[in-house]
This record gives C-alpha cells, sequence and structure tokens, in this order.
C-alpha cells in the first residue's frame, strides 16, 4: 500500500474506525497523489519561468486556444481552458458546501467534507462505488429504480442489487426496508433515491422520521452502513408533507456508525444536464477535521484516475450562476413551469382515470416523472403501439409505464394520456 494511502487510512481510522471498515479494498488502497507530478507542478505554477504542466501556453502567458472556440466564450480564457483541479474548482466546491447547507437547514452546523467535484451524478455513484463497494457486496435499495445502477454497482465493481418493494400500498414501505436492513452480515450499503426515479415519489415528512429510526436502530444494534443518497432530482417536490430537505440531512450525525454519502449536482437541479458537473460528500457523527480532509483526498483521488479532472468550463460556468442576482428568481420561474405540469397531470388522472380497468397510478409527488401499473398488458406492447400509431414516446420499464411530464408541453399532457389510454385499449383487445 502506498505511504500516502496508510496516512489517510490512519486519519480515518483515529477519528471512527467504523469508517475505515466500510471502505472497499479500492477505497483503502486510493490516494490523491500529494507528492510527485502534482506536486511538482504547484510547485513552480508560482514561477515565472514554468516548464512543468502539460498545458500550451500564448507567449503572453495565457492558455494557448483556437479563436473559433474563445470567440464563443464570453469569459477569461483562464476560466474555461486548463486544468481544472481533481477536486474540483475551489470557489464552487465552497458555494455548493454553503448550498447544501442552505437548502438542508437540519445539518446545523455539523460538520461536512468540502464537496469533491465529479463528472454529474452517474460518476459521483461510480466513486462511491469505487471508494465502498466490494466483489459481492449487497446493494440495498428500492425495487423501482434507476437501470444504470446495474452497470455502475454490479458491472463495474461487482456489487449485487439487493430490493425491497418501495411501496407498501400508497407509501413508503419502511417495514420491507427494515427487514432488508436488518438481515445477515455486519456492513450494509444503503442506496436511496428521492425523488425517485422512475416513480417520481419522495416519502413524506412522518416517513423519513421512520426510516431515519430504522437506520438508527440498525447503527444501534451494530450494523455498519454506508448510506448512500442519490439526490439527482433534489428540490423538485410539489406537494405539503413532503420531505424537502435531502435524507443526507438527518443521517449526517445520526451514528457514529453510519457514514453518510451524498451525490448531486447541477445536472437536474440547476437544469444542466449536458454541462456534466456533480458533487460527492460525507458525513458521520465523529467527522472531524482530519477524516474530512481524508475522504476528500480519497475521492479527489479516485477522480483523478478515473477522469484525471472535471471540466473547468462548466465549472465556471455554474460559479458564474450562483453569483448571479437573478439566479433565485430564474430558477423560482423554472421550477413554476414544471410544477404546473405536475398539477396537470394530477388534473388529468383524477378527473378521468382514476378508477381505471386498464391501470393503477402509481404513487407520486415531486421530481421529473410518474409511472402508470399496466393491468394484465404487456407495457412493452404499448410502447410500440404508442409509437407505430400515436406519434407518442414513453418508457417502458416491467409492467410501468413511466412518463416523463418535465419534458412535455403542458398543452400536450391531456393528449399523452389519451393516447396511453387508447393504446393500452388496443393491445388488450
Amino acid at each position: 500500500m502506498n505511504p500516502q494511502a496508510e496516512l489517510l487510512n490512519r486519519a480515518i481510522s483515529e477519528a471512527n474506525p467504523v469508517v475505515f471498515e466500510l471502505l472497499s479494498e479500492k477505497g483503502r488502497n486510493i490516494y490523491f497523489p500529494a507528492k510527485g507530478l502534482v506536486r511538482q507542478g504547484l510547485d513552480a505554477s508560482t514561477k515565472r519561468i514554468n516548464a512543468s504542466i502539460g498545458m500550451a501556453m500564448e507567449d503572453d502567458g495565457s492558455p494557448l486556444r483556437l479563436k473559433a472556440i474563445d470567440s464563443k466564450l464570453n469569459m477569461p480564457p483562464e476560466e474555461a481552458f486548463p486544468y481544472a483541479s481533481s477536486y474540483g474548482k475551489a470557489e464552487l466546491r465552497d458555494i455548493w458546501k454553503n448550498i447544501i447547507r442552505e437548502k438542508n437547514p437540519s445539518l446545523g452546523d455539523h460538520p461536512i467534507t468540502r464537496p469533491v467535484v465529479t463528472h454529474a451524478l452517474t460518476h459521483g455513484l461510480s466513486m462511491a462505488g469505487y471508494l465502498f463497494v466490494d466483489e459481492g457486496d449487497e446493494i440495498i435499495m428500492p425495487d423501482l429504480f434507476w437501470g444504470n445502477y446495474r452497470l455502475l454497482f454490479e458491472n463495474a465493481y461487482g456489487g449485487i442489487l439487493s430490493f425491497f418493494p418501495l411501496f407498501e400500498g400508497s407509501g413508503f414501505n419502511t417495514a420491507g426496508l427494515e427487514s432488508k436492513l436488518n438481515s445477515p452480515g455486519e456492513k450494509k450499503i444503503l442506496l436511496l433515491n428521492f425523488p425517485n426515479n422512475p416513480t417520481g415519489y419522495t416519502p413524506t415528512e412522518e416517513e423519513v422520521g421512520e426510516i431515519v429510526a430504522i437506520v438508527n436502530r440498525a447503527a444501534e444494534s451494530g450494523k455498519k452502513i454506508v448510506m448512500i443518497t442519490d439526490d439527482a432530482y433534489f428540490g423538485l417536490v410539489y406537494e405539503p408533507g413532503v420531505f424537502r430537505e435531502s435524507i443526507f440531512a438527518p443521517l449526517a450525525a445520526l451514528h457514529k456508525n453510519v457514514l453518510a454519502v451524498k451525490v448531486d449536482g447541477a445536472t437536474k437541479e440547476d437544469y444542466a444536464w449536458g454541462f456534466r458537473v456533480g458533487f460527492i460528500t460525507f458525513s458521520n457523527k465523529l467527522m472531524n477535521e482530519g477524516m474530512a480532509k481524508a475522504l476528500e483526498d480519497k475521492a479527489a483521488g479516485a477522480v483523478r484516475g478515473n477522469v484525471s479532472n472535471c471540466a473547468h468550463l462548466s465549472q465556471s460556468l455554474l460559479h458564474a450562476a450562483y453569483k448571479s442576482p437573478d439566479y433565485r428568481e430564474d430558477k423560482e420561474r423554472k421550477f413554476a413551469l414544471l410544477k404546473k405540469r405536475y398539477e396537470r397531470v394530477r388534473e388529468i388522472l383524477a378527473s378521468r382515470y382514476a378508477s381505471s380497468d386498464l391501470f393503477d397510478i402509481v404513487p407520486n409527488n415531486s421530481g421529473y416523472f410518474m409511472c402508470l401499473k399496466l393491468k394484465g398488458i404487456d407495457a412493452e406492447d404499448v410502447r410500440q403501439r404508442l409509437l407505430n400509431h400515436y406519434d407518442t414516446g414513453v418508457m417502458a420499464i416491467g409492467d410501468l409505464i413511466r412518463v416523463a411530464y418535465s419534458s412535455l408541453p403542458t398543452d400536450l399532457i391531456e393528449q399523452l394520456f389519451e393516447n396511453i389510454n387508447n393504446a393500452c385499449k388496443d393491445v388488450k383487445n
């Protein structure tokens, strides 16, 4: 093991040996190379003559660049063309940390790490897998989930997805979660995604209280838990009584046996899908400065060994947006548009299809999506019928039809559900 990894492991173990035990073999061995080429580059960065870095420069010392690209950018070239740090742009990390605290006031002043920038949420989840998933480890999650988790955790790291039913009746299945979390084995990896993809469901405030109590009881019984929160659609909650913070917040300081890992980003929160900027943030009840810095270093080391660093231009654009005086008002307008579409979906379903003999409406209250559970009708057949006869595209997932109302103009929502209803009739008959 590299001595730099050993130093990080020691800092984590001294703060809380449980967190060290939760690391995967890769996680224990990874480190950010504070010596070698990285260190030498930092040493040279302030010198008048710097022949250390693998970049090309103009004679005036600015980044060498093509006019065809530079002419399209309204920012200094230093904010776009050079490599960013493997940790991410420092100012952006600090702003995002403040944003996390603003949106999750129940965190109080409990320490969290400085977020490390990832290449959006998929990469952030992959880095969580790198740090915590060994071959054969189970990742507990609801049975309605984003299909890419299989590639992320099973194909990449040899983990095994282990499911409990998301719903019990019309609410979150807390009993199913508790049963899974208390199954044999000391190390547990739990992944929760709210608002959920594909269903668009976020637990109520009461349900989150029950979830937190379940995790705490499991930790009290000796379970050692990595709690990964996939917050891809965070903030898009449309109904009262639904939990509006990330579940990361009440878990951050819950118990010494719980390591909370928040994976989030600008992709959906700030409608910047192609920018590919995400973050990974950690917290634990016993977190101190040494543990926090060690976890950041391990995450940055994993990023460096995977993609080297994330896009500087995207980070600079977001940094500028977060400093803009119009940012909050503009974001509220976009939220209002999505909420309007959500409410139109609810209105149409309640008035016309609440008692359908073709499908049931899956509980939903947030996010980008909602689902219909078909009654003895093949979802793929319905999808094909919609494509070929109704000029309509949806997703078929098992026996569900997933509707992304986020992408649909409000005035087409009524026609969408009429088409789905007719296609279901066609297939059934």
